[in-house]
């Protein structure tokens, strides 16, 4: 398949895990490389209108775009997000037979859970992935429930920890899956800590996060599915250097604003 067609089927890639996103365009500008740079501005900013919602594709696409040498950079980025340390930050982290809310199938958070064989976990569900996740820690020999939407508040105030999985943060809130802010704001009035896993390319620079919220869909917030949660409401930020207070996560950014994805055609 050539670049651009691989480019264009990535664009369009529905429901992904970010890392597979990430390794599929990484694949398909490394191939474009530094022989076309005009067509490399254009794929990625292409890309990030396509996945406006994935922290990691803005990452990948400003990382290249700053590079010297995009091919090499691109597999560097593929490299760094297959290795993300982050899981197992948060399995280590995580109290012992702690009960432990999440939403849907997180990406991150899945595979410290299953590490770990002392937890109690409520899956809230969100978009429908609940009882499948549910399913997989069952399977793993953990204690799951799997939580309908409508008990989101006591699953949250029930908990020793509510774990949130950013898709993308910036300077003054995360995206999450719809229903995370709700949780995190009974997990914050009742006293439980909220934490947010911020795996490798999640933490965006202010410009670009700025144009990422822009594009967002602002219309019938309620039918959204992903939303905007204040990092007012955290606690703890777990990245790949581990787990550290919300203050800490200003001293981090992921990328530099490439200057040609804060303009649109």
């Amino acid at each position: 398949m050539h670049p651009i067609e691989r480019l264009r089927h990535v664009a369009r890639s529905g429901s992904v895990e970010h890392r597979d996103l990430v390794r599929e365009t990484a694949g398909a500008l490394a191939a474009l490389g530094g022989d076309d740079s005009a067509g490399l501005v254009l794929s990625c900013k292409r890309l990030v209108e396509r996945q406006p919602t994935s922290g990691p594709v803005w990452w990948l696409c400003a990382r290249i775009l700053g590079a010297a040498d995009a091919r090499a950079e691109a597999w560097r980025c593929a490299d760094e997000i297959d290795g993300d340390p982050t899981p197992r930050h948060l399995a280590d982290a995580l109290p012992e037979e702690a009960t432990v809310t999440v939403l849907g199938w997180p990406e991150l958070a899945s595979e410290a859970l299953v590490r770990r064989g002392d937890l109690a976990v409520l899956v809230i569900d969100a978009q429908g992935d609940a009882a499948a996740f549910t399913r997989r820690l069952l399977g793993a020999d953990l204690e799951a429930v799997d939580v309908a939407e409508s008990g989101t508040g006591a699953a949250a105030a029930a908990s020793q920890v509510v774990v949130l999985e950013a898709s993308a943060i910036g300077p003054d809130a995360l995206l999450a899956p719809a229903g995370s802010h709700a949780a995190a704001a009974v997990a914050h009035h009742a006293g439980v800590p909220v934490w947010v896993m911020a795996g490798v390319g999640r933490v965006l620079p202010r410009g670009l996060w700025e144009v990422l919220v822009n594009r967002l869909d602002h219309d019938d917030p309620w039918d959204a599915v992903v939303e905007l949660v204040p990092l007012d409401l955290v606690d703890v930020v777990v990245g790949p250097v581990g787990a550290r207070p919300v203050g800490e996560l200003a001293k981090r950014t992921d990328c530099a604003a490439a200057p040609e994805l804060l303009e649109r055609d």
